[in-house]
């Protein structure tokens, strides 16, 4: 496997194409954004030069990654001659569903199709295309050339032979694939979202405020941020929908989401996106300064 598409240049995207492309992979990048490519390149080569800075790698390292990636705006071009597919859009069940509908259509039908979905079932992503065999999730951590472990997960028709090659080429990557089974939030996110929901519900039932709930968890959890930091980072859009998924998939009150987050959401409020959601955002990220919303 050497030819590699990513679909969607935004953050987990931009990243995707990043560690292939470093680890010696030809990349396809695409988006149907000309401008959304402009920005992703831009990001892969600030973390470039981020990691030239403190000699991690050379700035001949730096170079080879950006040759091997080529920005495309048609998914029809970007994925001629690949051998994999990996899709990074928006965490959205019908654009996914109609992107691997077209996707089963354009590639070779020996061409694997991942996801890096980290909540939308792998089996009914799957039930779209002609190859359901071949289907399978990469969930990547965000950011994904740091994090280093990559959710492998099957789907119910997923074959041993797809699996066991994404996990090589995992571990080709320099990452740590771990894997999992098709059931909704995979093992991250359905341990991970109902903490941070939780930590939205001591907030809103006035038990503690922000700065409380996060300085407890990192400091008596050993956590590298709190809960209300990390679903600012995550996007509080994206916090809900994975909530929602796993409510309607298990059907129990438990994943339920909190009435705190559905009205952030709503009020447009998703943390580091849009410069607000828990903490104030528009000065930067290296400062914790709490919305005005949660000011005591």
């Amino acid at each position: 496997m050497k030819n590699v598409a990513v679909i969607g240049a935004g953050t987990m995207g931009n990243g995707i194409a990043h560690v292939f492309a470093q680890c010696g992979y030809k990349v396809s990048l695409i988006d149907i954004s000309e401008k959304s490519l402009e920005r992703g390149v831009a990001t892969i080569t600030k973390n470039l030069d981020r990691m030239v800075a403190k000699e991690k790698i050379s700035a001949d390292d730096k170079a080879n990654t950006l040759n091997n990636i080529t920005t495309f705006t048609s998914t029809e071009d970007g994925v001629k001659d690949v051998q994999l597919v990996v899709e990074a859009a928006t965490e959205n069940v019908d654009l996914k569903l109609k992107i691997f509908k077209n996707l089963s259509e354009v590639t070779a039908d020996d061409v694997i199709l991942a996801t890096n979905t980290s909540s939308i079932s792998i089996t009914k992503i799957a039930a779209v295309t002609n190859r359901a065999d071949k289907v399978i999730g990469m969930h990547f951590m965000n950011p994904v050339p740091v994090m280093k472990l990559v959710e492998i997960i099957r789907g119910y028709s997923t074959s041993d032979e797809v699996c066991n090659l994404i996990m090589e080429t995992s571990k080709n990557l320099n990452k740590v694939p771990v894997e999992v089974n098709d059931y909704p939030g995979f093992v991250a996110n359905r341990i991970l979202m109902p903490m941070i929901n939780e930590a939205i519900i001591t907030l809103h039932e006035g038990v503690a405020g922000v700065e409380e709930i996060d300085t407890v968890m990192k400091l008596g959890m050993a956590h590298p941020m709190g809960p209300l930091q990390l679903a600012d980072f995550i996007g509080l859009d994206v916090c809900l929908a994975i909530m929602e998924v796993l409510y309607e998939g298990f059907g129990n009150p438990k994943y339920a989401p909190c009435p705190l987050l559905v009205n952030m959401v709503t009020a447009g409020k998703l943390g580091v996106k849009s410069g607000e959601g828990f903490y104030s955002w528009t000065h930067g990220t290296k400062d914790l300064i709490v919305a005005d919303n949660f000011k005591k």
